[in-house]
């Protein structure tokens, strides 16, 4: 059956029919896990005093399930047509019910099998009954993802990269959460010592149970299904985006955090060293982890296309950027703080080892992402995305230093206005001021990269064409003379010699004559060959004069000699295309 309808009218009825199953879908299926539930739970009998959820589920399945199987019946015969395989309609469906099914299905299975655990009475039958009804929804629709005949043809490659999205950030937090737990037992004890509360390892399976879960998501899309073959845009922006971005922001913050707290524990004890340790488990857990994400999905990146390694380098020079410009305005922060209040030292001293932290770390990773040294020398280096990178960071930065300068403003005048003044001016703009000159820093150094790059490009961009052909006429020097003039107006040239003898004059016409062999051959022929290059210069020069300011669209230039000797040269514009008779 072939629609005869319009396009607008074809789009229209897909959108219906699609959002009227995707809503059926999961009205169905939380009926019938709503009935699942109540079978599984061994406390209680199918109908309660509660019968409002029971009403509810038995609506949900007895009138959303078959209301929801006839449209799907229809959706699916249509699908035949090549069409309707190749809508977007059909794409986003899949794509959108893989995704909250697969979300759904291992949240429900995974509570299951972390409620045994420190509990006394876990509620095991609620989690277990939507992860099984949510994982026939996600085999259904895996089903037809990958159907050979009736799978989508656009935006095909959405569930993979979603579903590895998915895995990918679930195995990886809850790997920190269990790694934190163990690492925060060996640092400072065991603390779970409170009759009522969990015990230390408790926790930690629970957490690991989940990333087990977890990876094992992400290891069946990006290796079984296939995700660590595409090539697609879409899958190169989420490697970039989770891979490196948010793995590496993660490793950098908690790289921070670890050297934050060697510093105080070396520098500032003004806490217990308990309280100074309850940071450095998640820290070294979050460095350890992002850093392990963030060096796989790099090496990835550098496997694929030139501009996706391109992208991997350029993100990591921006989240370092972040730590290193941040780690600035704290320092500067902090060193105005000491100096209005030399005596309240301890958080002063805190906030600068903190500023000293994010330095550190982001500054190496910067230096060594971004290669400040290596400036292109030609337009030819400049790397894809290069300029972009710049002129994003350029206005951020610019934005960030306008908004710390209206906040300048705005302590200033409220100081100088104020009845009561509490406290300095300078501890007023201290934090402002620090965030100010980091920003204004940041935007100076991509703007004079910016404005490098662009000089280079400049350089070798074509001349604006200000007249259209040249038709030379010489008697000698046709090469030299062509090239001057295609170099002075960018215009197309075409070389008539004259057939009455006049040349343009040599050199030795020209008054430079030829020098006598006082030092031998070898210095007649330097001399001569400097004397040849000095008199095309001086050609070049009289022809890029004798040009300069005209426009047309035909210009007809005649090399000629004036008193026999002296090259003159007439620029005469001329109309084409007119009558002759």
């Amino acid at each position: 059956m072939v629609s005869t309808a319009g396009p607008a009218q074809n789009v229209l009825r897909r959108l219906i029919l699609y959002v009227l199953l995707f809503a059926l879908v999961i009205i169905t299926a939380i009926g019938i896990s709503g009935l699942l539930e109540r079978l599984l739970s061994s406390e209680s009998v199918l109908a309660t005093s509660a019968v409002g959820g029971l009403a509810r589920a038995f609506a949900f399945t007895l009138i959303g399930g078959p209301l929801a199987g006839l449209l799907w019946w229809f959706v699916w015969k249509r699908l035949d047509e090549e069409a309707e395989r190749a809508a977007p309609g059909w794409g986003l469906y899949l794509a959108g019910m893989y995704t909250v099914s697969l979300v759904v299905a291992t949240t429900g299975l995974l509570a299951t099998a972390t409620s045994f655990i420190g509990r006394f009475e876990p509620q095991w039958y609620s989690p277990l009954s939507s992860g099984l009804v949510w994982s026939g929804v996600w085999l259904w629709h895996r089903w037809m993802w990958r159907h050979t005949f009736k799978s989508p043809t656009n935006l095909d490659d959405v569930p993979a990269v979603l579903g590895t999205l998915f895995g990918l950030i679930l195995a990886t937090g809850a790997f920190i959460s269990a790694l934190s737990g163990l690492l925060d037992v060996a640092i400072r004890g065991d603390s779970s010592l409170t009759p009522g509360t969990d015990l230390w390892w408790q926790p930690v399976l629970r957490s690991l149970i989940w990333a087990i879960g977890g990876g094992l998501i992400w290891w069946w899309h990006w290796f079984r299904g296939g995700g660590h073959r595409l090539r697609t845009g879409l899958m190169n922006v989420a490697l970039i985006v989770v891979g490196v971005f948010a793995a590496g922001l993660t490793a950098l913050g908690g790289f921070g955090v670890v050297l934050f707290v060697l510093l105080r524990l070396a520098f500032d004890r003004s806490n217990s060293i308990t309280g100074l340790l309850e940071p450095l488990a998640p820290a070294l857990a979050a460095a350890a982890v992002g850093a392990l994400v963030w060096r796989y999905h790099r090496t990835v990146a550098a496997e694929r296309s030139a501009e996706t390694r391109r992208a991997s380098l350029l993100v990591t020079s921006g989240v370092s950027l972040v730590a290193a410009a941040s780690g600035v305005g704290v320092i500067i922060n902090a060193t105005l703080a000491a100096a209005v209040s030399p005596l309240a030292g301890s958080a002063t001293r805190t906030l600068l080892l903190g500023g000293i932290s994010s330095l550190v770390v982001g500054g190496p990773v910067w230096w060594q992402a971004w290669k400040p040294m290596r400036r292109p020398q030609s337009a030819e280096d400049i790397p894809p995305g290069r300029r972009v990178y710049l002129i994003v960071f350029f206005g951020i930065s610019a934005v960030v230093a306008l908004i710390a300068l209206l906040v300048i403003g705005y302590r200033l005048f409220e100081f100088l206005l104020g009845e009561v003044s509490e406290g300095s001016m300078l501890d007023r703009v201290r934090a402002p001021f620090g965030l100010l000159v980091a920003a204004g820093l940041v935007a100076g150094y991509h703007f004079a990269a910016w404005r490098h790059d662009r000089a280079l490009v400049a350089a070798v961009a074509p001349r604006a064409r200000t007249i259209g052909h040249v038709t030379l006429v010489t008697g000698s020097n046709e090469e030299v003379l062509s090239q001057a003039v295609s170099d002075a107006s960018g215009a197309y040239v075409t070389v008539w010699r004259r057939a009455d003898g006049v040349a343009a004059p040599s050199a030795s016409e020209a008054g430079s004559a030829a020098p006598t062999g006082v030092d031998g051959e070898s210095g007649v022929d330097e001399e001569a060959r400097v004397d040849e290059e000095a008199r095309q210069a001086a050609l070049r020069e009289q022809v890029t004069k004798a040009l300069e300011g005209i426009t047309a669209g035909h210009v007809l230039l005649v090399v000629d000699r004036e008193n026999g000797q002296r090259m003159h040269i007439d620029v005469i514009p001329v109309e084409t295309g007119g009558a002759v008779r």
